[in-house]
């Protein structure tokens, strides 16, 4: 009896299993696509909409969001992060009081998913599994990734809020 199909067709399961890295990438890439679809669905005259006094306003929340993804996948990663550019370097000084535009929030947010998704490509299981970061905040590579992946799915969930709330129907998520 030959054996090889059968060790075959008991190893393609096991073969075509995706790896922790490779669902991140996935899911980093369909989170940053749909990040700056939402983005987009907000016209420029509506960025510095607020629902209440107490949120940041559209164009904020995208800087948050494209900021923070920066600090966690250099953090994760090692890589170095990239620098702001100087109109998201004014508003990270004074998140209160400095407006983004339409225009600079979408080229952050594309500019911090697509180091994301560099950041990403670049670990390697040592990586995932590595505690980094500053010491109150240690957390494994895949801890950073997943967090603050998390982080861009509550922070989008808002803007799709503030979507609605200016009678936007936000875009259709795809996964």
């Amino acid at each position: 009896m030959n054996k090889i199909p059968l060790l075959l067709a008991l190893a393609l399961p096991a073969l075509a299993q995706t790896t922790v890295k490779d669902a991140l990438a996935k899911h980093w890439k369909a989170s940053g696509d749909f990040t700056i679809a939402v983005a987009k669905a907000m016209p420029a005259e509506s960025y510095t909409f607020r629902p209440s006094p107490a949120e940041m306003n559209f164009g904020q929340l995208m800087a948050h969001i494209a900021a923070s993804n920066l600090g966690a996948c250099a953090v994760a990663s090692g890589l170095a992060r990239p620098a702001l550019p100087p109109k998201i370097a004014a508003w990270a000084k004074d998140t209160e009081k400095v407006d983004v535009d339409r225009d600079d929030a979408i080229q952050i947010l594309t500019d911090s998913f697509d180091f994301c998704n560099k950041a990403v490509a670049a670990m390697t299981p040592e990586k995932l599994d590595a505690v980094a970061g500053p010491a109150a905040r240690k957390m494994t590579g895949f801890e950073w990734l997943w967090g603050y992946f998390t982080h861009t799915a509550h922070h989008r969930g808002q803007a799709e809020v503030y979507l609605r709330v200016k009678g936007i129907k936000p875009p259709d998520y795809t996964f």
